[in-house]
């Protein structure tokens, strides 16, 4: 089994050959014409490679007198993290939010430990645990999938939406049979569906979402520390999920614990609405800009403001 896990490794190994570099990173060594290369291998129209470079070269600060050496760049980086703006403030907020919300909601105590759940909704039989066990690593799977054709053709507030509504569902049906209807056929039924449902709906938007938005609303010069800041933020609430579930399942019971976590998805959907953008068909500067607004982000505004002000650079 543990064998089996060599072959993805080798897999990425071979193909890290033949995959580019990121034209910001290229940009941010100052190699421009290896950045413009790549952006060409996926725009063949040579003015929107040349528009997209040129907000490249502008967030990067390349040939505005901003830059600076290496170690300079990294301190003002930790300081800008450390005393942030407003807008930053909002994107660290948001990014590490996310990646916290995306963990503390249960989703790994559900499945590290669904075969314990069943047995507390009333499943003795191990070949019933085992087909419920192996139910829920399909509904992960065949979600993703999903995912993957959705968030750029409906963007990924949409499935954020989706995915917190039908999780908080999920969960509070889970501890409503594992309290109301535990032993019983029906509680049985109810605690499948819910994990499954659970699992699903998490596959389908704040798993993957997750990840996206990270990677989209840190400005270049900060995306690399404030993206991994999120990753701490997530591995720590998921390390913290998972070693304390069982103790606290003890103290306060199963259900009355998926009940605390139904609240706390019911708190993501707020965290959502409030503080996510939509970042679907925008470029990576032009998502900075949405978060140098009110927090009632308009997006027309942002569309307007953007193109404004590449008529302006172009005129001048």
């Amino acid at each position: 089994m543990l064998a089996v896990g060599i072959l993805p490794s080798v897999f990425i190994a071979f193909a890290l050959f033949i995959i580019p570099e990121s034209p910001r990173w290229l940009v941010m060594q100052n190699r421009v014409d290896e950045a413009r290369s790549v952006l060409m291998k996926t725009n063949e129209i040579e003015a929107e490679v040349e528009e997209r470079l040129s907000e490249i070269l502008k967030a990067a600060g390349i040939g505005t007198g901003t830059g600076t050496g290496e170690n300079q760049e990294e301190k003002a980086v930790w300081r800008e993290l450390l005393n942030p703006s407003p807008a930053l403030r909002r994107m660290l907020i948001t990014g590490f939010g996310i990646q916290c919300f995306q963990q503390i909601t249960g989703i790994d105590a559900t499945v590290y430990y669904s075969p314990e759940i069943l047995q507390t909704a009333g499943i003795e039989e191990k070949s019933r645990l085992l087909a419920a066990t192996v139910a829920v690593g399909i509904a992960k799977t065949l979600f993703i999938l999903v995912a993957i054709m959705l968030i750029d053709k409906i963007g990924r507030k949409p499935l954020l939406y989706v995915s917190t509504i039908g999780m908080t569902i999920c969960l509070c049906g889970l501890a409503i049979s594992l309290s109301l209807f535990k032993g019983t056929t029906l509680g049985v039924e109810l605690a499948i569906l819910s994990i499954c449902g659970n699992v699903a709906f998490f596959s389908i938007g704040i798993g993957p979402v997750c990840w996206v938005l990270t990677s989209e609303i840190f400005p270049l010069r900060l995306r690399a520390q404030a993206s991994a800041l999120g990753a701490v933020g997530n591995r720590v609430c998921s390390g913290v999920v998972a070693m304390s579930f069982l103790s606290v399942s003890r103290a306060i019971s199963m259900a009355g614990t998926f009940l605390i976590f139904t609240i706390l998805s019911f708190l993501s959907v707020g965290f959502v609405y409030k503080l996510v953008p939509e970042t679907k068909g925008k470029s990576l500067e032009q998502i900075e800009l949405l978060f140098q607004k009110d927090r009632n982000w308009n997006e027309e505004e942002v569309e307007l403001s953007d193109t404004q002000q590449l008529v302006k650079n172009e005129g001048n």
